[in-house]
């Protein structure tokens, strides 16, 4: 009896300490596109004591932080971090998918029923409608109207999926103007404050420098060679090589592409949240608010030159001073204990599979345009037709009405086509209707299960082998750069780092799945779990110093 007494008052005073404890003015969530875990680590002896290095020296590091499920693309991690459930639930399963009614590929923001606000090019016609449930950002909203959220990327899918339906405001880049956008979804006309940052022209000014490296080049041994076969050629670059000329490579100034593979686009960016902060007087009330930020650049940059490139060392040595200049900002203007900090990101990714292959490590291509001539030719004669409708994302569409006008057994035509693509070499498993819904864990198809959702996944899924691409044609180029999707650990295990008001200095070594983010920040936040929520509170978080 004493025991349970004493038990009785310690977890009392434990929970009495933490539902009192001051909530945070406002919540800043940051997603990195693309960002390897090993990146904290590989760049560590050159990072500043205020960037990365300080969330890390006086954080919560979660470093076994995994994806749960596949496809590990952009729209669904920024969807499942925010929503804290996988794919078959919030209905995100790639940045595009397969439409059966439309017959067309969608992408999984775009929403043709808006208009764009602030340009008048189509970069704005997008919402969240996609989404099928709501984001712990509309939770927050739910409950408390007065809080305010806003998300901002580069991409349109970076900012759309964490600001959720009831966002006060989700900005990204219009490629054709420079200027960062929004949706007649969110906004009719631009705020103030949106149109005076736009007319800094800071894209087009940064297209008139030159990116060369932070620091001598010579110090860059966490990498590759600068010149590396490896690398796709930006514009009309003959080598992969610093320095980057960009009023060299960007002739035409309409079109803002090679902005966003530079650094300079993480400046940018990073400038227009502060200026978010402070013009919608976020963190002034007593209710706390929600700032979205997901870096696009480091995706689009990574997918052209790959993990181990100067050119990712460097953008995440200037990255570093980027988030820098983020948290001296929130601790001036907010104190030490008046923010809550996370950073994760949406997914990894794979070593390019060509340097794999050549340091004789498993890797490879498949070259779908070919597979995909043999297995239409393959399917016609068992069947007379081709049934086959589409592949998009690894993803096999069916055409019910042939295979039903046929009187053909769709169970028999999903086993032939699994059949032809698991002789495919480079093809590691073959998942089909059956094995989606039985939900197991069992190997790979739970994984599989998490990320399928019946009216925009495919009928047969199949997963590569590890190291392995899919391309269109075997072209050159196609050895170069690389990319993501997969369910091993080189796109599925991501940093994710707690800072700020009440976060312990600590590792925290245990698994964790990033749908675990939003029922954790639902605590901090003192909410009601989202409709959806699959995952689980981090308690150590929660333990609050």
């Amino acid at each position: 009896m004493h025991k349970r007494i004493i038990l009785y008052i310690f977890f009392s005073t434990s929970f009495l300490c933490f539902s009192q404890s001051k909530q945070p003015k406002i919540i800043v969530g940051i997603v990195i596109d693309q960002m390897c875990y090993d990146y904290l680590y590989r760049f560590q002896d050159k990072f500043s004591q205020t960037g990365f290095r300080k969330l890390m020296d006086k954080g919560t590091n979660c470093r076994s932080t995994n994806y749960n499920y596949v496809p590990t693309y952009t729209g669904p991690g920024h969807a499942s971090i925010f929503t804290g459930t996988t794919p078959d639930d919030h209905g995100i399963v790639g940045n595009e998918w397969y439409a059966r009614n439309s017959k067309k590929v969608v992408n999984c923001v775009a929403d043709n029923l808006y208009q764009s606000i602030g340009t008048t090019s189509n970069e704005g016609k997008c919402s969240p409608r996609a989404l099928k449930t709501y984001t712990i950002t509309d939770q927050l909203k739910l409950t408390y109207p007065s809080a305010k959220v806003i998300s901002v990327s580069i991409k349109n899918r970076g900012a759309i999926l964490p600001g959720g339906h009831l966002s006060d405001g989700s900005y990204w880049f219009d490629y054709s103007s420079g200027k960062m956008i929004t949706s007649s979804f969110y906004k009719k006309v631009l705020p103030t404050w949106v149109e005076d940052f736009n007319k800094k022209e800071f894209p087009k000014n940064a297209l008139k420098l030159t990116w060369n490296t932070l620091y001598p080049i010579e110090s860059y041994t966490e990498s590759g060679p600068d010149n590396s076969p490896y690398e796709e050629l930006l514009s009309t670059k003959k080598e992969p090589t610093f320095p980057y000329n960009f009023a060299e490579l960007s002739s035409d100034l309409k079109d803002f592409s090679l902005f966003t593979v530079s650094p300079f686009a993480n400046t940018f960016l990073t400038n227009f949240a502060l200026e978010a902060i402070s013009n919608e007087n976020m963190g002034t009330d007593k209710q706390p608010d929600f700032l979205c930020v997901s870096y696009s650049t480091p995706d689009i940059a990574g997918h052209a030159f790959g993990p181990y490139s100067v050119e990712i060392e460097d953008l995440y040595l200037r990255l570093d001073q980027d988030i820098s200049r983020l948290l001296t900002y929130l601790e001036d203007n907010f104190g030490k204990n008046g923010f809550t900090l996370f950073l994760t990101a949406d997914h990894a990714v794979v070593p390019v599979p060509q340097y794999l292959m050549d340091k004789n490590l498993p890797g490879g291509y498949i070259f779908l345009d070919e597979k995909m001539a043999q297995l239409r030719k393959s399917v016609k004669e068992k069947f007379e037709v081709d049934v086959v409708e589409v592949e998009e994302n690894q993803n096999i569409y069916l055409n019910y009405n042939l295979i039903d006008s046929l009187r053909l057994s769709r169970r028999a035509v999903e086993t032939f086509i699994s059949d032809e693509i698991k002789i495919w070499k480079g093809v590691k498993d073959v998942f089909s209707t059956d094995d989606f819904k039985k939900k197991s864990d069992k190997n790979w198809v739970g994984m599989v299960a998490r990320g399928y959702s019946t009216d925009r996944s495919g009928d047969i899924i199949y997963l590569l082998e590890p190291g392995y691409l899919p391309k269109s044609t075997d072209t050159p180029s196609a050895h170069q750069g690389t990319s993501h999707g997969s369910a091993f650990n080189y796109d599925s295990h991501v940093p994710l780092i707690w800072f700020g008001a009440g976060i312990r200095k600590q590792d925290i070594f245990r698994p964790i799945e990033i749908i675990d983010i939003a029922p954790t920040l639902t605590h901090l936040l003192n909410l009601q779990r989202t409709g959806a929520m699959t995952g689980n509170p981090i308690v150590e978080i929660l333990n609050r110093k």
